[in-house]
């Protein structure tokens, strides 16, 4: 039997073609490249351009739904993931059921259910995005060119297919693999490394495996990028590779070269204001943001937009009756002059937004996000902050007993979100725990909760803080051996690939 990701009539740029994974041929008969254009596979790789505007579709298919054939407005490309990855963590608390978006996910139903959705549609999505990388690596090299901008735009849209590649896999063993463990062999269960776009089955790689792949991909992308200047932010550059290093470096606690890495990423990146911090999160154009989707208006998703979720003012059933709030415990960590708890509110009125009526009042609840409008969802989504990158340093240099270098990065980001932070006397474990701690209010709503916990080897604890018990169905804690911190593989997956071991039970 054909592997499940590979038997694909149409395959597609968009995903409203490649998420048509399990019906017909396999031969891949069109390309959608751009919403309202379909060209054929030798169109597309019959000219730079055509190259290009493959790696454009797949930058599109991070904020976009697969409308083809998917009616879940909650499986919205990136952003949905980004969502299911905190829902799943204790720091974004669900103040009730309202229309019960995400809430089999904040029960953590969801990856213990092989026909779930939701445990599917990671699956779905990395590996549709890995096989059109996997056809530009393996194609783009015979397109003809006429110019040397033709040649580099060719050497640009290998390098992100490759960072596009490594990109997925980091999120696919990271979601349905165990966790990785720094010093040891790693030769627990991953995922199928995939590096053609042919139909053959595929066992299970070790998560080292993944990891070595992931890296050679990422130090490919480095060298074919290297002198690139990309078309915007939504695309791959060199910095945003080395961002990409960092995180996979802080993942197998290779802390030199996490923090050089996090350094180089953010080097041409500064802090926003904290007027820029309180201004809704919604523009690709903030300073501080290294890489995000920027959604035009004619491809906005009303119901499927990430602000659609997450934003508090956009006028969507979820939104009034189920608004996003913090954690009480990480609020009440910082001082009032933390511009990071101002984004929240205690009361949960949010009066400078005159909310109408019909939207229902939580204590706690965010305004982080804030939609363009009541009537307009789009919110530009953050794929990547300098923010980000400062606290990868200072956690690197932390880990490896360097810590007044870790305090020089620390304070800069800290100063710039708290002016009266005066810098920290803490030390070890305690210091640590700060940065987490930071990292946690900081990060809130973008996607890392989740992955953190299992990367740290915490447990989930929910206790003593809003969470509601009927929202979270009594799921307070888990322990770090629950087996349900590996999704189980999606069923049709299973069914698809005779290779294919499932995660236990």
């Amino acid at each position: 039997m054909k592997n499940i990701i590979q038997k694909n009539k149409k395959w597609a740029v968009l995903l409203s073609a490649t998420a048509m994974l399990f019906l017909g041929s396999c031969k891949s008969d069109y390309l959608d490249t751009e919403p309202t254009a379909a060209v054929s596979e030798s169109v597309a790789f019959s000219s730079a351009a055509g190259v290009m505007s493959i790696i454009n579709g797949m930058h599109r298919d991070l904020y976009s739904r697969q409308t083809n054939n998917n009616n879940s407005q909650g499986q919205n490309g990136q952003g949905g993931i980004m969502i299911i990855m905190d829902a799943l963590g204790e720091d974004l608390v669900f103040p009730s059921t309202g229309n019960n978006w995400y809430i089999s996910t904040v029960r953590w139903q969801d990856q213990a259910n092989a026909n779930s959705d939701y445990a599917f549609y990671p699956y779905q999505l990395y590996y549709a995005l890995i096989r059109n990388a996997n056809l530009v690596i393996a194609r783009a090299p015979g397109v003809p060119v006429g110019s040397n901008e033709e040649a580099n735009t060719i050497k640009t849209a290998i390098g992100e297919a490759h960072a596009f590649r490594a990109f997925c896999y980091y999120m696919l063993v990271q979601i349905y693999g165990k966790r990785y463990v720094p010093n040891t062999n790693n030769s627990q269960l991953g995922v199928p490394i995939r590096l053609v776009a042919d139909e053959s089955s595929l066992a299970r790689s070790t998560v080292e495996e993944v990891y070595k792949q992931i890296n050679l991909d990422l130090n490919e992308a480095l060298v074919k990028l290297a002198n690139t200047k990309r078309i915007s932010k939504s695309h791959f550059d060199k910095q945003i590779v080395q961002g990409l290093i960092a995180r996979v470096a802080l993942t197998q606690g290779n802390y030199s070269l996490a923090a050089a890495s996090a350094n180089s990423a953010r080097s041409e990146f500064k802090l926003m204001d904290n007027s820029a911090y309180l201004s809704g999160f919604n523009s690709l154009g903030n300073q501080e943001w290294m890489w995000g989707s920027a959604i035009a208006a004619d491809q906005g998703d009303s119901f499927s937009n990430f602000g659609a979720y997450m934003s508090r003012n956009y006028n969507s059933t979820n939104i009034r009756q189920a608004p996003k709030a913090m954690n009480t415990k990480l609020y009440a960590m910082f001082p009032k002059t933390d511009v990071r708890k101002k984004v929240v509110d205690s009361t949960g009125k949010h009066l400078d937004l005159a909310l109408p009526g019909t939207y229902a009042k939580f204590p706690y609840t965010s305004q982080k996000f804030l939609s363009v409008s009541t009537s307009d969802s789009r919110v530009d989504l953050p794929l990547m902050r300098a923010a980000e990158m400062y606290l990868i340093e200072a956690e690197a240099l932390a880990r490896m007993n360097q810590e007044s270098a870790s305090k020089a990065v620390f304070l800069q980001l800290q100063k710039n979100r708290d002016e009266s932070y005066k810098g920290t006397v803490k030390t070890g474990a305690a210091y640590i725990d700060e940065i987490l701690n930071s990292r946690r209010i900081e990060l809130w709503g973008e996607g890392f909760r989740f992955l953190d916990l299992k990367r740290l080897n915490m447990n989930l604890d929910r206790t003593g803080a809003n969470h509601s018990s009927t929202v979270v169905n009594n799921l307070f804690t888990a322990p770090n051996t629950d087996k349900r911190w590996e999704f189980l593989i999606p069923l049709k997956e299973i069914n698809a690939n005779p290779l294919i071991v499932q995660n236990p039970l």
